[in-house]
């Protein structure tokens, strides 16, 4: 062989080497799963938490990874359809091989995905419900970030009775979340030895308004606290209001974003919504002073509830990757999360699992909307 072709053939070899180190530079990911309503009736808090979740995601990224890592989150829009959110799930945890899925968005899609989970031994680290059926009886392959449900449902029926609004009407949609929650509002009655004045079911997909708001109105009810997501309560509380009614109204945290405000436009006023954080506000609170840093740092101003969700379920996942050591495995990260103990996600907001309570955080309060601003 002539000196050039030598040369050449070393050449050939060294850019194939090159290109083969590149493609293990390009691999070397830490794949996590989402799926999620980021169109259709949820997608304004939807994206609001892959929003706050991103800026841990961007700022571990950009110190070098976990052990050298990036972590990659593939999302896929389920429309907040359940059908859809079981089957996006197979596919990320069947096709995709993902690490690990990440903050699902509502009670039967979550529990859709659930089958997956067991199947393969893949983790859901923090999913945007407070839906009871994924603490109790404990769910082997969920960890739980935020407070449940019936704790929030709970306290808003107990404010309430609290400031002396007695004529309670409950509105609650059709489906395993609704209730989930309207459980929790019955235990507040109980604890308030009180009784709702009116209980009102809602399609998920299709409520009828000149069903629910008549009898919200013949009830003569004082509050209402309403149980339902994003477009469908958006829409019920206008109709309440074009029909007179100057109830106080209560939803939930799965409603806690500026996406929710915005959409309830002059319709805001009078409005709680409860809270499963500290106020996206209170600077002096360092979990919330370390995310307001993160996205001040990429140009945005302010933070919503549903960001601050994202962002501590983001801390817990990161967390979780950083224990499971390099290499992450699937059963590498379900052992860091269950020896997860005390991890502090800013000024004593601790989350703890065993092998006994993925249960994350016991947190709860309430945030009063008045003119397109969360106030305490």
């Amino acid at each position: 062989m002539t000196k050039k072709k030598v040369a050449g053939s070393r050449h050939a070899l060294g850019v194939a080497a090159l290109l083969a180190l590149c493609a293990m530079g390009a691999s070397a990911q830490i794949v996590i799963g989402q799926t999620a309503g980021m169109t259709g009736s949820v997608a304004a808090s939807v994206n609001e938490t892959i929003g706050g979740a991103q800026l841990v995601i961007d700022a571990a990224n950009a110190q070098g990874g976990i052990h050298g890592e990036k972590i990659e989150v593939i999302r896929m829009d389920d429309a907040f359809d359940v059908k859809r959110a079981g089957d996006n799930a197979r596919v990320l945890i069947e096709d995709k091989k993902v690490l690990a899925l990440f903050m699902s968005r509502g009670t039967p899609h979550s529990q859709a995905i659930i089958p997956y989970l067991d199947k393969n031994e893949v983790a859901l680290i923090g999913p945007s419900t407070g839906a009871m059926v994924l603490h109790k009886p404990l769910q082997k392959h969920v960890f739980n970030v935020r407070a449940t449900y019936q704790r929030e449902a709970e306290k808003a029926v107990q404010h309430l009775l609290t400031i002396g609004l007695t004529r309670i009407a409950v509105v609650h949609v059709t489906d395993s979340f609704g209730a989930d929650a309207l459980q929790g509002a019955m235990n507040g009655f109980t604890k308030g030895k009180a009784q709702p004045i009116a209980t009102v079911p809602a399609d998920r997909e299709k409520p009828d308004y000149k069903t629910i708001v008549p009898a919200i109105m013949k009830a003569d009810a004082q509050a209402v606290v309403w149980i339902g997501s994003g477009v469908a309560v958006v829409d019920g509380i206008k109709a309440l209001r074009a029909a007179g009614s100057a109830a106080q109204v209560v939803t939930l945290s799965n409603n806690a974003s500026s996406g929710f405000i915005k959409q309830l436009g002059d319709a805001s006023r009078g409005v709680i919504v409860t809270q499963v954080f500290p106020s996206e506000r209170s600077m002096g609170q360092p979990m919330v002073k370390e995310a307001l840093t993160l996205a001040r740092a990429k140009g945005q101003g302010e933070l919503s509830p549903a960001a601050l969700e994202g962002f501590a379920s983001a801390k817990v996942l990161v967390e979780a990757l950083r224990r499971a050591g390099p290499k992450p495995t699937r059963a590498k990260v379900l052992a860091a999360l269950e020896s997860l103990k005390g991890y502090d996600l800013g000024g004593g907001l601790e989350v703890s699992y065993s092998p006994q309570d993925h249960s994350g955080i016991d947190f709860a309060d309430l945030a009063i909307i008045s003119e397109g601003r969360f106030k305490r």
